[in-house]
């Protein structure tokens, strides 16, 4: 039974880490060095003369059906001096289908290779920077893409077990060899076995999926806009996100060879996901979050508040159910979409990560998991910190909307409306939340908007909300959003021009040692900001024929009333004193989801409605906050402009920097 103390679990592991501190002390201290705690890896190792090697891990699958189990392949870049002393070291880990096709980072960069196969360019900076710090870095190229065999299977058995098996080849339980094909034994005895996985997107994606299958030596994991449920990334109940499944991804990243002998692997990707939204086993076997109490790794996570491709709901359910079972955590949540830290915050970034692996992969008492668990950017590179996340005060507040004074402008606030009272709005497919938010005081038939009275004071919430809505449609089928909105002038990271919050410089910045044809030099960025008017700041979406099972849609009986409860997408956002809060609730979200088959109008029964919201000092704050008496400031001057639309996404890879 884990023991809790101050929002950190007290494990079996976490005592191992403390009491192996002294003896990583005496194996990783340079000769020479006094004995005494150590609580930073030093630059001490030659970068340029590090061994340079590729295996071939046996995953004990045979994805592609040739009768042979599937090799991957595995680049590592590791010390010499440790290997030449007999001091065995940890690893840090980027299992990822994108070093071949696509790239990685915000210069897409690829591994590349010397004429004999040897690895000469690791993507990204983790190698350049740890391996002289006395780390092995290791890449992994998924089964199916790039020089490994099997076949891609987006976020499936095949996937995960890619890397599992290189965790459990680390720590001696899996079989490695010198070649693809070859039978020359290739052992892992530099390793010590304790190993930390990163990665953004799709990568950070797979350390969770490794993460929930429990496999001993994964010690953490830093999930960067990661999926937490594969299900999540396509639809949300039952409402698609987008116009293509699994098989466009699969397609996208696997290796030439791959797609020939990967047909059947391919088909069941189409016919196993239907574009109904229908929750099938595919989906279920998709599903981290079900799995997190098999997590024994620590988790370092972080995610753009506004990420339109990984959307936030997936850092938000993950975290949830890992605050659950106990599980040691820290998060940053920026303003970003789907941006890599070392591309929003690179100095801070980099320092904290080495402190998070120094700590628990070398097991140095350098204090990070004492530290605050999380950092919140609230406005362009301005962050404030908190002991715990959500704050200990957040409590689950229910607003409810009611009629205002002209139809479509409602209030919203903690009465319920009368029984009886409702509003009406119609589906139109060429409207977003954008134009929702800039049409909040006015009548239009696309959206029911509910507002707050101006505020008094800030208003902060933290964490996950939900909307439950009774609708009664006019046609059989009908899809649904809603949107919470900050309503007053801002300036904010432009999450939805090209960049996604940023803007990258010729300037370069160098994090590491160089080797021939492995440069650790970066373009810098800065901050991409917009004046706007108001800010939607978390929505989720619904297939309102889902209303009875999140697992099966059916069609609806025009002119009867359903009700249905839209996830809405973790966030941390305070509302200024002199703004005010809004819930808005409609139809189709252009580009965000795909519009139902027909063109519904519907009618939302107020006083069977509600938003439940995570409010920082609760209900109290709320009312605080809009109490009639609260003289509100005046708001900062309102400035013309305002996001620009958001862009149709493409799954994963097309999402911004990989």
């Amino acid at each position: 039974m884990p023991i809790r103390a101050g929002g950190t679990r007290l494990t079996c592991r976490s005592l191992v880490v403390a009491a192996s501190a002294a003896l990583m002390a005496m194996t990783l201290t340079p000769a020479g060095a006094q004995s005494a705690p150590l609580r930073e890896s030093k630059p001490v190792h030659s970068y340029e003369n590090a061994i340079r090697e590729s295996v071939w891990v046996d995953t004990r699958l045979d994805g592609d059906g040739d009768g042979k189990s599937d090799r991957v392949a595995v680049d590592i870049v590791r010390p010499r001096e440790p290997a030449q002393q007999g001091r065995k070291i940890p690893v840090i880990m980027d299992a990822s289908p994108y070093y071949s096709c696509c790239g990685r980072g915000n210069e897409s960069q690829l591994k590349t290779y010397d004429a004999d196969g040897n690895p000469v360019q690791f993507p990204l900076y983790y190698d350049n920077f740890f391996v002289p710090r006395g780390y092995a870095f290791v890449a992994v190229d998924l089964a199916g893409t790039n020089r490994s065999d099997g076949c891609v299977d987006v976020g499936g058995r095949s996937d995960v077990q890619s890397a599992k098996a290189v965790v459990d080849w680390l720590n001696g339980r899996a079989r490695g060899y010198t070649t693809r094909t070859g039978t020359e034994r290739a052992g892992a005895g530099w390793s010590n076995g304790r190993t930390g996985m990163i990665g953004k997107s799709y990568d950070g994606t797979i350390a969770n999926g490794v993460a929930a299958t429990g496999v001993e030596g994964l010690e953490t994991i830093v999930p960067i806009a990661a999926i937490s449920s594969w299900y999540d990334y396509y639809f949300a109940k039952g409402a698609p996100l987008y116009d293509s499944g699994p098989e466009w991804l699969s397609d996208y990243v696997e290796s030439p060879d791959a797609r020939s002998r990967c047909q059947a692997v391919q088909q069941r990707l189409v016919d196993e996901a239907p574009r109904t939204g229908d929750l099938t086993r595919l989906w279920s076997e998709r599903d981290y979050v079900r799995d997190a109490d098999q997590v024994r790794a620590s988790v370092f996570a972080v995610h753009g508040m506004q990420d339109l491709n990984v959307r936030s709901k997936h850092f938000g359910q993950w975290w949830d159910a890992l605050a659950d079972e106990g599980v040691e955590r820290k998060v940053w949540l920026s303003q970003t979409g789907h941006v890599d830290p070392f591309d929003f915050r690179r100095g801070e970034w980099v320092k904290t990560l080495h402190r998070w692996f120094d700590h628990y992969l070398l097991g140095y008492d350098n204090g990070i998991e004492r530290e605050p668990m999380a950092d919140v950017e609230r406005a362009p590179d301005q962050w404030s910190t908190d002991r715990v996340w959500p704050p200990r005060a957040t409590d689950a507040t229910t607003l409810r909307p009611g009629t205002g004074t002209a139809p479509g402008i409602g209030t919203l606030g903690l009465r319920p409306a009368r029984p009886g009272a409702s509003e009406t709005f119609t589906d139109d497919r060429t409207k977003d939340e954008t134009d929702w938010a800039a049409r909040i005081d006015l009548s239009t038939p696309d959206k029911a908007g509910f507002v707050s009275r101006p505020l008094g004071r800030d208003l902060r919430l933290s964490g996950s909300s939900t909307v439950k809505v009774t609708l009664t449609p006019n046609t059989t089928s009908a899809h649904l959003s809603a949107v919470l909105v900050d309503l007053g002038p801002d300036t904010i990271r432009d999450y939805a021009a090209a960049g996604e919050g940023i803007t990258t410089l010729p300037e370069r910045t160098c994090w590491g040692a160089a080797a021939p044809g492995d440069s650790p030099c970066f373009k810098e960025t800065r901050a991409r900001t917009a004046t706007v008017d108001h800010t939607v700041f978390s929505r989720g979406w619904a297939d309102l024929g889902t209303y009875a099972s999140a697992a099966q849609g059916r069609p609806l009986t025009p002119g009867r009333a359903y009700t249905i409860t839209l996830d809405l997408h973790a966030s941390d956002h305070v509302v200024p004193a002199g703004h005010r809060l809004a819930l808005i609730v409609a139809g189709t979200d252009r580009d965000l989801i795909d519009p139902p088959a027909s063109t519904p109008t519907l009618r939302v029964d107020l006083a069977r409605t509600s938003a439940t919201l995570p409010v920082v000092g609760g209900a109290p704050a709320f009312v605080r906050a809009t109490a009639p008496s609260a003289v509100p400031p005046a708001p900062r001057d309102s400035r013309p402009g305002g996001v620009a639309e958001p862009r149709p996404f493409r799954p994963i890879p097309s999402g911004g920097s990989r």
